[in-house]
């Protein structure tokens, strides 16, 4: 295939997992362009050829372009990758209407709830950009080994299932497998909701309660989303898949993982205010889901105690001990 053949991808955000979809793209074959408005990214990617910022043991092919003008991203892109944090996705969305191409696919590859609307980013992307179909990546992936080419599989999720096989076979590989799904709906809230039960997790990691605690509270956790799921119009069944207790695994299991990291750091004792986003370097997405998760659970009558429980504990409206307390006093009820 020749050069004005290739495939080109676009790649909105150059952080950890931007830039390792980068790089899985180019491993693949395609072309790649990725954007940033940080200036000292794209300084230090050009000069050296690694983001030290964010995966700085990861080589970056010097075929991988680096840019802050989003037209350049926009122009002859066949598909456009989303990895911009959660809530950043409606303001580059709305850069992006007067840029990108109607018929243009659209990749989510971030993972949360809005706040305010309470919208899953699918909705958010389609309802500012109506022409362009809208496909969602999820799955148990940690940004640094999927970029360091170690084994890992994922999910496409999209109505159009042709669309969806094109960008299957473009970005997979032997260490990078990509499986289809249709369900949108159920791949969204598993990617989101188990940044929630991660910090759950963590919490009874960094008190002590022991194994079968930390098992009991994931598996309940997985409850809880098939709750949401199955109101919101997704498959249940879909959690059962990499994008549900594959990613809550991953997510609830590892340190490496920052929502496992924040709520074991607040199991352990050390304040909730000095944890948050503004006092540590790297965002854990489900501070911000947590809230969003609990505002949408309220309105839609659907009961998710854990994930209510650590909305509380991160406002400060309870603090572990009472937390804990107040979920082993629930009333017994059949699984």
């Amino acid at each position: 295939m020749g050069i004005s053949d290739q495939t080109h991808f676009g790649v909105i955000g150059a952080g950890g997992w931007g830039t390792a979809l980068a790089v899985v793209a180019n491993r693949g074959g395609n072309k790649v362009t990725l954007w940033t408005r940080n200036d000292n990214v794209i300084q230090v990617v050009n000069d050296k050829r690694v983001n030290e910022f964010y995966l700085p043991d990861v080589f970056i092919d010097p075929d991988i372009t680096i840019t802050d003008q989003l037209m350049a991203v926009c122009h002859h892109t066949n598909f456009l990758i989303l990895t911009v944090p959660a809530q950043s996705i409606r303001p580059m969305c709305i850069s992006l209407s007067d840029q990108l191409p109607s018929g243009i696919p659209v990749i989510i590859a971030s993972k949360g709830i809005e706040r305010g609307s309470l919208s899953l980013m699918s909705e958010v992307v389609r309802g500012i950009l109506p022409e362009n179909p809208v496909l969602v990546l999820s799955g148990p992936n940690f940004a640094r080994e999927v970029a360091m080419g170690l084994p890992a599989a994922t999910v496409i999720a999209g109505q159009d299932r042709t669309i969806a096989e094109k960008i299957i076979y473009a970005l997979g590989g032997k260490y990078f497998r990509p499986y289809y799904s249709d369900d949108v709906i159920g791949v969204q809230i598993g990617g989101a909701v188990k940044n929630v039960i991660a910090i759950a997790s963590g919490i009874a990691t960094g008190k002590g309660l022991g194994e079968n605690a930390r098992a009991s509270l994931i598996t309940r956790g997985l409850a809880e989303m098939a709750r949401l799921v199955r109101i919101k119009g997704g498959k249940e069944e879909t959690l059962s898949g990499l994008s549900g207790i594959g990613d809550l695994m991953l997510t609830c299991n590892s340190a490496s993982s920052r929502n496992m990291a924040l709520g074991l750091a607040i199991g352990e004792g050390k304040r909730v205010a000095d944890l948050l986003p503004g006092k540590t370097t790297g965002l854990a997405e489900g501070t911000t889901t947590a809230e969003s998760v609990h505002q949408l659970a309220h309105k839609l009558g659907v009961s998710m105690p854990i994930c209510q429980t650590v909305y509380e504990i991160l406002e400060g409206l309870t603090d572990v001990d009472n937390a804990i307390e107040a979920l082993l006093s629930r009333p017994l009820s059949s699984e």
